[in-house]
């Protein structure tokens, strides 16, 4: 009897570990989020000197790194749950009445227009990687892998010893010449990932359902007794 391939028989993580994705093709990547920087509101002077460390950053680089921009809807859930919390705590019967209104109108100004959210990233990569061809519509998230297409026997823990020695070095480097620059930059971790990759692989999912990842999350059994047991 043939076995059915499961979701997992179809991605190309092995794991996440110790903030670290871990490839089926026996690589190894690190997503690092960084900020953005409004060059239309500099003034010349200041353009002219981020064109000048930008391009010494470029120039500092010695190793292979990949920049993906992600746009995304808007999700205010965690903002909208603060601004419950604030709401309850509010003792004055007035402005707990603003309150809701302002979460009824940021709620609806989200509804109405396609507010994106746009998010930064520079991915490096341990181990063989091949990128897919710039005309498909999955290339940007796939270089967030280092895909390739052969699958083999993954020693997780090897892996994740080559790809940290190989990888922190990059990674210090590539943040303190961020940071003069202007941009702040930051290792995602193991949780950030998953909701990350959680993002891409369930599109339209994840703008109604978030992921849950902490324990804390489940408070019923995720599958719960069909006949309960006669106590008597």
């Amino acid at each position: 009897m043939t076995e059915m391939p499961t979701t997992q028989d179809h991605l190309d993580i092995a794991s996440i570990k110790d903030d670290i994705v871990i490839l089926k093709n026996g690589g190894a990547s690190m997503v690092i989020k960084t900020t953005a920087v409004n060059f239309d509101l500099l003034s010349e002077r200041e353009q002219d000197a981020m064109i000048a460390a930008y391009g010494n950053l470029l120039n500092s680089l010695s190793f292979q790194t990949q920049v993906v921009i992600r746009s995304k809807r808007m999700d205010i859930t965690e903002y909208l749950e603060w601004v419950d919390t604030k709401m309850e705590e509010q003792r004055n019967k007035k402005l707990k009445e603003l309150t809701q209104k302002y979460k009824l109108f940021i709620k609806d100004l989200i509804t109405k227009n396609d507010v994106l959210d746009k998010k930064f990233y520079v991915v490096l990569t341990y181990g063989q990687i091949s990128l897919v061809g710039r005309n498909s519509p999955l290339s940007s998230f796939k270089q967030l892998f280092g895909v390739h297409e052969k699958r083999i026997h993954v020693d997780i823990d090897s892996i994740l010893d080559k790809a940290k020695t190989n990888l922190y070095p990059k990674r210090d480097s590539l943040i303190k010449e961020f940071k003069r620059v202007g941009i702040k930059a930051s290792q995602l971790s193991s949780k950030e990932l998953l909701q990350l990759y959680y993002d891409i692989y369930n599109t339209e999912t994840s703008r109604n359902q978030r992921i849950k990842l902490n324990s804390s999350d489940y408070t019923t059994p995720l599958v719960e007794p069909l006949i309960l047991e006669n106590k008597n």
